[in-house]
């Protein structure tokens, strides 16, 4: 599929969410049950684009840390240090992702002063 394709397709998914929202009946009810159901969707995206994030960047630093380390043995202790640091801040970032969206959802609130 080329980029073309691709960026139709996605301009016409946005179209079609947003145009079937425009005709929808304003009520005080259903406005709530929406944006609950927003905030549920943008959470369950939160965690999923986190964790595939997350993921990748750790798949790509582990397989150039063991290239590095099989190229040149001798530098497995100066090499793995660095890559286990970078493997735990991608996991934060991770883990934040997950704060996020534990908050969208409602379930942790901070008390505010």
């Amino acid at each position: 599929m080329s980029t073309k394709n691709k960026l139709a397709l996605a301009i016409a998914t946005v179209a079609t969410f947003t145009s079937t929202s425009a005709f929808a009946q304003a009520s005080a009810a259903s406005n709530e049950w929406d944006t609950k159901g927003l905030l549920a969707l943008a959470a369950g995206l939160a965690i999923g684009l986190a964790a595939l994030g997350g993921t990748l960047g750790q798949a790509r630093a582990a397989a150039a840390a063991l290239e590095g380390i099989s190229r040149n043995p001798g530098a497995a202790p100066k090499i793995q240090t660095p890559m286990i640091l970078g493997l735990a801040l991608i996991e934060s970032l991770v883990l934040f992702g997950f704060l996020i969206a534990f908050l969208l959802q409602g379930k942790i609130t901070f008390p505010v002063n």
